[in-house]
């Protein structure tokens, strides 16, 4: 039997009954769910092998939500026009005509740079420097704009580079202090050295098989399967721009600042932070309403040209769909590969934060996460 701890709040039990399952059924080690409504929260648990209250935890692709986040607030502090081309803050970056991506392609994952020719170290692409200069000299694989194919590891260096020609900080230095420090949230990209201490082990593990019935396992298509087989595929060739990837358990990996994969948070934080996308929390509240509705609006939709299945993005945030389910089609977040998933949700007024020590091979939806979320959509809809 698990030890889950924490707490949730009349009408919520539907979800600590389904993390307790997760572990009983469906192969979870060490796990961490929080849930924010209408600013306060509702559920906040964790449990399991390695886990503690403030056990901190890598979120691969979740990182890419809060990393968009800090796009948002500089546009909407009138420092960075969305619909300005990248090359305006960013002069290297035009040539093999980038000249015509723009802000929001980068966010949208249509610039049509999910690869690099030549792929960086671990060393390089930490560095600060190596990763945007590569993409500086990168030709685009399509037209700029006329399609979409996720940038898995590429969207950080496009991102972090922008935000230090507008500001003179990294992503990371930047969101420290504007965004985690006013809201008091365990969330880095960059994680300091005094933090190593309280990092959950990443391991990977299997899934098991579903018990009957129950649906539980998502099998890939074949073409999705051949896609990751294929070292020519863009699909394999996105996720290995950095190669070998870095050790996820290793303390340089931690400090370094990548902003489409290293994020580490709690899945307290993770929901307090899209809580604060919606309204108020404690005060702080991070997008205007015509923020949100532009953050939420969809911009990229169908066959994805490196995931090989329809998906669709907002401005930055992964929206609601049957490859990456959320609360309802008002639901904006970002998976991470392996399991976590944060999101926010307008019309029920959620925040919702899932984090895991044990990485499964799932991209964009993990049965665990995906148990989570049906339980809060049942405690949602439940008769009062």
């Amino acid at each position: 039997m698990v030890d889950v701890q924490g707490s949730v709040a009349d009408g919520f039990e539907p979800v600590r009954e389904a993390f307790t399952r997760n572990f009983t059924e469906r192969g979870e080690v060490g796990a961490a769910v929080t849930v924010y409504r209408d600013g306060r929260p509702v559920v906040d648990l964790w449990g399991g092998e390695g886990w503690h209250r403030d056990t901190v935890q890598v979120i691969r692709s979740a990182t890419k939500g809060p990393a968009a986040a800090v796009l948002h607030l500089l546009q909407q502090r009138g420092k960075l026009d969305l619909d300005a081309p990248v090359g305006t803050y960013w002069p290297e970056f035009k040539p093999h005509g980038k000249e015509r991506v723009l802000v929001r392609h980068l966010l949208t994952h249509r610039a049509g740079l999910p690869v690099l020719d030549t792929p960086l170290s671990p060393a390089r692409a930490a560095d600060g420097e190596s990763g945007p200069a590569a993409l500086a000299a990168q030709r685009p694989q399509w037209e700029p704009g006329t399609a979409h194919g996720y940038h898995a590891l590429t969207y950080g260096w496009l991102l972090d580079e922008l935000v230090r020609r507008i500001t003179g900080l990294s992503l990371g230095r930047w969101l420290a202090q504007e965004i985690s420090a006013p809201l008091g949230l365990d969330l880095w990209i960059g994680l300091p050295e005094e933090q190593h201490h309280r990092v959950g082990e990443l391991r990977e593990i299997s899934a098991p098989e579903a018990p009957a019935g129950q649906g539980l396992r998502v099998r890939a298509k074949p073409q999705v399967g051949a896609a990751y087989r294929d070292p020519q595929s863009l699909t394999r060739r996105a996720f290995a721009a950095i190669d070998p990837f870095p050790e996820q358990n290793s303390p340089a990996h931690w400090s370094a600042e990548l902003p489409a994969t290293n994020g580490i948070a709690t899945a307290r934080s993770l929901a307090r932070f899209y809580a604060a996308l919606l309204d108020e929390v404690d005060g702080v509240r991070l997008y205007t309403p015509a923020t949100l509705t532009a953050a939420r609006s969809e911009e990229s939709q169908g066959p994805d040209r490196v995931l090989v299945v329809p998906t669709r993005f907002g401005l930055g945030h992964m929206l609601h769909s049957p490859a990456s389910p959320m609360l309802s089609p008002s639901s904006f977040g970002h998976p991470g590969r392996g399991g976590s998933l944060a999101f926010a949700d307008q019309d029920a007024g959620i925040g919702f934060g899932y984090v895991t020590n044990g990485l499964q091979k799932s991209v964009t939806s993990d049965p665990r996460a995906q148990s989570l979320v049906r339980a809060l959509r049942a405690s949602l809809h439940a008769p009062s």
